[in-house]
């Protein structure tokens, strides 16, 4: 059996945050990884602010997350660090994976993508030391200065990666205007690799001792890059800590990488022994802070330590000198850690609570009390970031991804440190305002108090050891008086406000999935086909929620009307009150184009047709739009030009050939006509007369070349100013910051003056101090001094700006060439040859070429030349989409595909732009459309060729983007999120015509028409997100979901949910039976969390919980399996019916013999409660018995119940509400899941893989038939149905997928007691979930087959499909070839990737293979024409249509969930 697999819906959760300047110096990036995605964001300003903090100092607005770009790797991201490299304009990524790999990355502005400047390589089998499995993640820690950076390898050994001093150090004079690298040239990579030869050190070489590392971390402030190694020599555990604790230890090593020495320069040891990282504090405290699980210790080489016991568990449990934190019980389990400023962290607990922790030192920088103050609750973080300095972003891999703004408040409480064991008196946050949480929806501001550190004294340059090092201890009031009282010393803290700015849709970690059917669908929709809607259990305690996922988009229909003989559609504005927006207006007209005329409706409470509208009728119409921001209505016909004012033709041009299509960029309008000849005209607005506003159409002065002909135009006006290109350095405004410890403002600027910083005489010899040399001495200073704060320099303004619309005219010439022209001066701009080839990158080939006066005669530009691919280009489209417009989408449509391009930003070229192919991929493949003019004369047939297709459309229902008709209908979307989303539009005909139509009846809406002569009134659903990889909706239930399935019978969900309590009680066995004991240990013991589960019933309706649905389950009981079962009934009726199973156990403890039950559930038909119409459907108890052992499993067969408790596994029968035992067997160790099929039984085990059992019902005996020899912990299975063949698809512990048949006549089966593995792949995500679909038949086959659909722990979503054997082979040609042609991000290589990984070896034998990557196959469809012609050269193709057509089924194949 063969089969493909392919991740659709890529990985959400994040576990990886850097800040680092990406892109270039000027610009700082958030990075964030999950799984195997690597994504780069940037801040910008959601609005304006004028606000100041109480240093006076601006704070910035409140700020967006914009996505830049996303890079999927071949490998899942272990550990990342970031580098600074002034040098190369833009820092380096250092990203590992395992098991020990290291990859230095660098964002090339060539290609647009990331380059690898070197790789590192640490698998060989003698560093691993002969183990076989390697829990320990390779870490990765970049010294403070930059100047190395290390990797842990398999715990024992570190890898040093030193780095070339000149790429730390910036080139050339800091004073200098010019950007860093202009005399070099600046798009090149460094010719050099930033690092130097790596080598490694064997920890045990350092210290004997050093084994069991828990954390690694560079020190700050040491001559040479010094490593703390946080690590446990002799392991022990909470319950031996009487016998043996204290067994953690540190010890600080220098790093001298010139000579290869390693000397020891700092060890400490008696540390607790529940150590869990270590945190470095920089300057000018410096040292580190260790973070234990029940406490928190300082620790510096110069001064004493200081410890504080967070809860009363440290008070026993350690001999290490700890003082009581007063009204504290934390525990830092789980704990993240980023720091605020000079002695201050943020901690996000495992609970999710926000607490900012304060080192308060006195007057010789020793630490003598910490401040830990709780601020809010947030969600449940994997890792945090601090952004620009006043912006905290927490990645979650359970919840949603926040990003906080820290701003500071006025010091409202004063700390004293002479008493530091007495609590703090708080005087600005009540009780109720340390409940408050950060939640998106909400935004709540919590206020919360964080301290800054002592005020300095006079510093000690030097300290012998005779002086002592507490102050408090000098009893001279002569050295008192030289080294400062700390007595009467007191600390202002300074007061916080946390507030939600923005977060990151996450739907990980997906456990548990049901298909349902969605509500509120139309019927005339429903009967096409059916709908089907995916319900995930995702995240957990009070980030738990229920996910909604459809594959495609559907629209509500409102109403519909039968139109034949239509060809094309138009909506068109009516003139927009003053002060409305161009978006706001309501459409007044419908124009639709038919054979030889034009039909105008007039839309308003109801739709008419009008003769007198002032639009022409008699001839079919290419294009209708507006002008003039809403003001004028255009018409173009074939013959003719109208320009319309309410209703009112104001002006009328004849054309002198015929138009083939036009498209307007307010104020320009451009006509192509079908010879090839562009006229491009201006609105020009004026008053007539009578003082009524009045325009007129005129055509620009210059015109673009006439020659060779134009295959492809439209105009495009730039909102967001990418293509208007400016010049110089420009500094604007005033600026003010902080040096060296004085408030210095440049005098004499003016608040709206550009400077330009040109003239270098004047810089590098000083001259007047001209406004601009005052500025630039600042911005050297205030980034050569780190003590100024970065928000001094208002880095955010930039996008604050207004920046004045550009208007440019982009065609595609018949000789393959893309051309820009500046309007009105139709200056040619950009060039680039060979345009329509498909290339991932679309350079100006006017960057090192002058720009030619008469670009006509240009004989090199402009030569005729056969162009294959321009043949077949149909469509040019450019708009700007996402955050003010700024992000420019350039789409082209050929014949046999759709190419998206994205225009970013160049060093060289007139425009400093180049363009970058985006891989979008349309979710059920591209099927091109043809277009039937048999019967139709040459008119009418050139008419519908040229219906335009790519649609631009704003605010339908607050959307933007393109609509893409045809056989593949689909919708672009890009948001301000800057994230392009490609959604397949649900309908079962063919797309003709799309726009949007705003309406009383239909705000915001949309109409289209499809190839069944439909006028279809639609708006799209508002309760679901369409800026995700998926249709999706999450909603939240503050509680951790753990299983959910669909009730067919009563259309709602069952769900299995639980929330944690802290509990004071247990139960202990007592020789004969349990006995229930209480605890009480006090206000600081944290006591453990109890979790209580419950059952309840969920309405697709509403999504909510059915009111008096809910049924608590008994304490220490634990939901195991919950599944959907039809069983027979032999009581009063007969027959098979739905009924709700559910297996539990009782979690008392381990000396407790564990029990559950088996309760199965009837879901009922009720009269509803008065006024809440979604209680008709209750629970009913049939069954509900404790067993002999827990049940662990549950399913049916043959309409019996089969049910795993303990170690045996039972077959049932319901009989009179009871359950009637029929047969068993004897299994392995833990069985967690079964399925079955007709009569045979799947059943996966914990450690010993699946085995197959057969139920014979005429014998009623259950019997073992086969299974799978070999130990592997199973988490999810499922069948693979291939026509007459059946599979065994199971997920692993460690990511890999394997399929597994029955063949009894293999010979290597040993006689069907063994279960063949076929084939396998290795997916790097856990998979936790599986279902099977019916997969769409190809026509004119009768082969019947089922997708089998994945979700995984990290977010994604994919399938499994069986393939024929000659697809197979065809597909795995075609992989092997792309394997090479692919980009390998960070050395990383596809085949190695996809290849079954195990800590086993030579017991389940080599990798079986036999499942192709569907995601690398697909990227076929990306690549540019002239590599998928050698692709298919190479394998033996006579074009690369060939390909088309087996990618093409596949992707058919699985057209579900639409």
């Amino acid at each position: 059996m063969f089969s493909i697999c392919r991740q659709t819906h890529p990985a959400t959760g994040v576990e990886h945050a850097v800040n680092c300047s990406f892109f270039n110096n000027d610009e700082t990036c958030l990075v964030t990884a999950g799984a195997n995605i690597i994504k780069v964001f940037r801040l910008i300003p959601d609005g304006h602010t004028k606000e100041v903090n109480a240093a006076g100092q601006p704070i910035p607005p409140k700020m967006k997350l914009e996505c830049l770009a996303t890079y999927p790797l071949w490998g899942i991201v272990m550990s990342m660090a970031a580098v600074k490299c002034p040098s190369a304009g833009r820092d380096l990524l250092l990203v590992s994976f395992r098991e020990a790999k290291l990859s230095v990355l660098q964002y090339d502005p060539q290609t647009n993508n990331l380059i690898t400047l070197s790789m590192h390589y640490f698998e060989e089998d003698d560093m691993k030391g002969g183990w076989t499995t390697h829990p320990h993640i390779p870490w990765i820690r970049v010294d403070p200065e930059c100047r190395c950076a290390v990797m842990l390898l398999y715990g024992k050994k570190l890898a040093v990666l030193p780095f070339r001093k000149d790429i730390t150090s910036e080139d050339g004079d800091p004073l200098e205007a010019k950007p860093l690298m202009d005399s070099k040239n600046p798009n090149q990579t460094v010719a050099r690799a930033p690092t130097l030869a790596s080598y490694v050190i064997v920890l045990k070489d350092l210290d004997d001792k050093i084994d069991n590392v828990l954390d690694i971390q560079f020190l700050h402030g040491y001559y040479e890059p010094t490593l703390l190694l946080l690590y446990e020599p002799v392991r022990t555990f909470p319950g031996r800590t009487a016998v043996r604790n204290d067994t953690c230890a540190m010890a600080g090593v220098s790093l001298n990488m010139s000579a290869r020495v390693h000397p020891v320069i700092w060890a400490t040891g008696g540390l607790p022994f529940d150590c869990i990282q270590a945190v470095p504090v920089s300057k000018p405290l410096g040292g580190c802070l260790i973070l234990a699980v029940n406490s928190m210790i300082y620790l510096n080489q110069s001064v004493p330590p200081y410890g504080v016991s967070l809860n009363s568990i440290a008070t026993h449990t350690t001999n290490f000198p700890l003082r009581i934190q007063e009204g504290s019980c934390v525990t830092l389990d789980g704990a993240r850690v980023a720091p605020l400023g000079e002695g201050r962290f943020a901690l996000s607990l495992r609970g999710g609570q926000l607490y900012v922790a304060t080192l308060l030192a006195d007057s010789v920088r020793s630490v003598r009390s910490f401040h830990l103050d709780r601020a809010a609750a947030s969600v449940l973080t994997s890792c945090m970031c601090v952004i620009e300095e006043d912006f905290l972003f927490l990645g979650s891999r359970l919840g949603n991804s926040l990003l906080l703004r820290v701003s500071e408040r006025e010091n409202r409480m004063l700390f004293s440190v002479d008493k530091p064991l007495e609590a703090t008196v708080d005087l600005t946050v009540s009780e109720t305002d340390l409940e408050k949480e950060l939640q998106p929806p909400a935004q709540k501001d919590v206020q919360k108090d964080a301290s800054d550190p002592a005020a300095k004294r006079r510093r000690l340059d030097t300290i012998s050891d005779c002086v002592a090092s507490n102050v408090i201890e000098i009893s001279d009031k002569d050295e008192l008086e030289v080294y400062g009282s700390d007595i009467r010393t007191s600390t202002q803290l300074t007061s916080y406000v946390f507030e939600v700015c923005d977060s990151l849709l996450n739907i990980c970690p997906i456990g548990d999935v049901s298909m349902g059917e969605p509500q509120l669908v139309a019927e005339d929709s429903r009967a096409d086909s059916p709908h089907i809607e995916l319900v995930a259990c995702s995240g957990r305690g009070k980030n738990g929620a229920l996910t909604v996922l459809q594959r495609s988009v559907r629209p509500q229909l409102i109403t519909a009307f039968n139109l034949p003989g239509c060809i094309d559609m138009w909506s068109v504005l009516g003139e927009c009150p003053d002060g409305t927006r161009e978006t706001e207006g309501t459409h007044a007209y419908l124009i639709l184009t038919q054979e030889d005329s034009t039909m105008v409706l007039q839309t308003g409470q109801e739709i008419n047709e009008v003769d007198n509208s002032g639009f022409m009728t008699s001839a079919p119409t290419v294009f209708a739009g507006n002008l003039g921001t809403s003001k004028f209505m255009v018409q173009v016909t074939t013959v003719a030009i109208r320009l319309i004012k309410n209703g009112v033709q104001i002006q009328s041009i004849q054309l002198e050939w015929t138009a083939q299509y036009a498209s307007t960029a307010d104020p320009y309008l451009c006509v192509v006509s079908t010879c090839g000849r562009v006229l491009v005209l201006a609105l020009r607005e004026f008053k007539s007369k009578d003082g009524q506003a009045s325009g007129r159409l005129a055509p620009t002065r210059q015109a673009i070349p006439a020659r060779p002909t134009v295959r492809a135009a439209a105009p495009f006006r730039d909102l967001g100013g990418l293509l208007a290109n400016q010049d110089g350095a420009t500094v604007k405004g005033e600026f003010t910051g902080k040096v060296k410890g004085k408030n210095v403002k440049a005098e004499g600027f003016k608040p709206g003056a550009i400077y330009e910083l040109n003239d270098e005489d004047e810089l590098l010899y000083g001259g007047d101090q001209t406004p601009a040399s005052m500025a630039s001495i600042m911005l050297a200073e205030q980034s050569k001094n780190p003590g100024v704060p970065r928000r001094m320099s208002r880095w955010w303004k930039k996008y604050l700006a207004d920046v004045k619309p550009t208007y440019w005219l982009f065609c595609v010439r018949t000789n393959g060439n893309l051309e820009i022209y500046s309007l009105p001066e139709m200056r040619l701009s950009f060039l680039v040859r060979d345009a329509c080839g498909g290339h991932r990158i679309l350079a100006d080939s006017l960057e090192s070429v002058p720009i030619p006066a008469n670009p006509t005669e240009d004989e090199d530009l402009n030569a005729p030349s056969n162009n294959a691919d321009v043949e077949k280009l149909r469509e040019l489209c450019v708009v700007g989409l996402g955050h003010k417009g700024s992000r420019v989408l350039m789409i082209m449509r050929c014949d046999d595909q759709i190419m998206f391009y994205q225009a970013y930003k160049y060093p060289r070229g007139n425009l400093k732009i180049r363009f970058s192919r985006l891989n979008l991929l349309f979710p059920f493949g591209y099927i091109p459309s043809v277009v039937d003019t048999s019967e139709d004369g040459h008119e009418v047939a050139t008419l519908k060729e040229n219906v335009r297709q790519i649609r631009y459309f704003n605010n339908v229902c607050g959307w933007s983007g393109v609509a893409l008709c045809g056989r593949s209908p689909a919708l672009l979307l890009l948001s301000a999120r800057g994230e392009a989303r490609l959604h397949a539009l649900h309908d079962a005909a063919a797309l003709h015509a799309f726009a949007p139509f705003n309406n009383d009846n239909c705000p915001h809406g949309l109409l289209y028409y499809n190839s069944k002569s439909e006028l279809r009134i639609c708006t799209l659903p508002t309760h679901l997100s369409y800026d995700a990889w998926w249709p999706v909706r999450k909603v939240p239930i503050r509680m951790t979901p753990h299983f959910v399935t669909f009730h067919l019978e009563s259309k709602t969900y069952c769900l299995v949910a639980s929330v944690q309590q802290p509990t004071t009680s247990y139960y202990k066995f007592n020789g004969e039976d349990k006995e229930k004991s209480t605890e009480n240990k006090g206000d600081r013991f944290p006591y453990p969390m109890q979790d209580r589960f419950s059952v309840m019933l969920f309405s697709p309706v509403s999504w909510e919980i059915i009111p008096n649905t809910k049924i608590e389950l008994d304490e220490w009981e634990h939901v195991t399996c919950l599944k959907n079962v039809s069983l027979s009934y032999e009581g009063t009726r007969s027959g098979l019916r739905g009924y709700i199973a559910i297996g539990t156990n009782y979690n008392y403890s381990e000396d407790i013999t564990s029990r559950g039950r088996i309760i199965i559930y009837d879901i009922i038909d009720v009269v509803p409660e008065p006024g809440q119409p979604l209680t008709k459907n209750r629970f009913k108890e049939i069954y509900a018995k404790e067993q002999k052992g827990p049940v662990t499993a549950l399913t049916q067969v043959l309409g019996y119940l089969i049910s795993a408790v303990g170690q045996k596994i039972y077959i049932w029968q319901l009989k009179d509400n009871d359950l009637v035992g029929v047969a068993f067997i004897d299994t392995q160790i833990y069985v967690h899941r079964m399925l079955a099929i007709k009569n045979l039984i799947l059943v996966a085990d914990v450690y010993k893989s699946i085995s197959l059992l057969r139920y014979q019902a005429k014998h009623r005996t259950l019997s073992l038939v086969s299974r799978d020899l070999r130990f592997a912990q199973i988490y999810e299975m499922e069948f693979m149905v291939d026509n007459t063949s059946l599979g065994f698809l199971v997920s692993e512990a460690e990511g890999n997928f394997a399929l597994f048949m029955y063949q009894p006549q293999a010979r290597e089966s040993y006689g069907g007691q063994r279960l063949i593995r076929k084939s396998d792949f290795h997916l790097g995500q856990q998979v936790h979930a599986m279902f099977r679909i019916n997969a769409r038949q190809v026509p004119n086959a009768n082969h019947r087959k089922h997708v089998t659909m994945y979700t995984t722990l990290d977010g994604g979503i994919g399938y499994v499909l069986p393939i024929t054997e000659k697809m197979y082979r065809r597909l795995l040609m075609l992989q092997n070839v792309m394997n090479n042609y692919c980009c390998h991000i960070a050395g990383l290589n596809p085949r190695a990737f996809r290849t079954y990984k195990t800590s086993r070896r030579g017991v389940c034998g080599g990798a079986a293979r036999g499942v192709l990557d569907g995601d690398l196959v697909a990227l076929y469809a990306t690549m540019p024409n002239y590599e998928k012609l050698d692709i298919a050269k190479k394998n033996r193709h006579k074009s690369r249509r060939d390909h088309g057509g087996p990618v093409r089924d596949r992707q058919t194949d699985c057209s579900f969930l639409i």
